[in-house]
């Protein structure tokens, strides 16, 4: 009798992965489906699982087939792309946005003068365990658009006549899921940031707003 053939490897899980599974963990909770104590328990496991196979359970009794009218889990798979390592922004006497759905690198750096900045990471997707912000910006405003669990360190940012509105947290007790690092500096210029739910409607001329 021929041996059993070997067993496939577990898929590793990345972290995109688990980026899914713990928005699909904070929609059960706003909806009723789970209760914190269980969201942290699950968060807990999600943070640390390290397959496809640890991660699925977490998420087994919150999902449906489509149509059902519940949340559905995305197919897990390993990204196609590699992570982005660098994004590099600069202008001019102008303005500049990003927002909708797109990728955060590891390091953001933001080379402006005189401009207006608005960054919305709500739906953005994240492909670095953190996201560092160099800024080298001079007049201007710049706004950061942050969603719940994104937690800011401002702690290595210089400036020099700027206003800052920073706050750490979105003060909810929300779980941190990404650090955003601020480092470099600001000349004559004004910082702010805010933390929205990804998916509320956002007024797209709300200025950037000083202490």
């Amino acid at each position: 009798m021929s041996a059993d053939p070997p067993s496939s490897p577990a898929l590793r899980a990345s972290d995109a992965d688990r980026d899914r599974i713990i928005e699909l963990l904070r929609a059960a909770v706003a909806d009723g489906r789970l209760d914190p104590v269980e969201f942290d328990e699950r968060l807990d496991a999600a943070l640390a699982a390290r397959t496809i196979d640890a991660l699925a359970p977490l998420v087994a009794d919150l999902v449906a087939a489509p149509g059902d009218g519940a949340l559905t889990l995305p197919s897990a798979r390993p990204s196609a792309e590699p992570p982005v390592e660098l994004l590099t922004i600069k202008a001019r006497h102008g303005s500049v946005r990003r927002e909708g759905r797109w990728t955060l690198p590891h390091r953001l750096a933001l080379r402006t003068v005189w401009c207006d900045v608005m960054l919305d990471l709500t739906s953005a997707v994240r492909s670095a365990p953190e996201l560092v912000i160099e800024l080298r910006v001079s007049g201007g405003n710049v706004e950061l658009i942050l969603a719940p669990g994104m937690v800011v360190d401002a702690n290595d940012l210089s400036v020099r006549h700027s206003t800052l509105a920073i706050s750490k947290d979105a003060g909810d007790d929300t779980p941190e899921t990404l650090p955003v690092h601020l480092v470099g500096r600001m000349r004559h210029a004004r910082l702010a940031t805010r933390w929205q739910t990804p998916g509320t409607p956002k007024n797209p001329d709300t200025p950037v707003s000083g202490p």
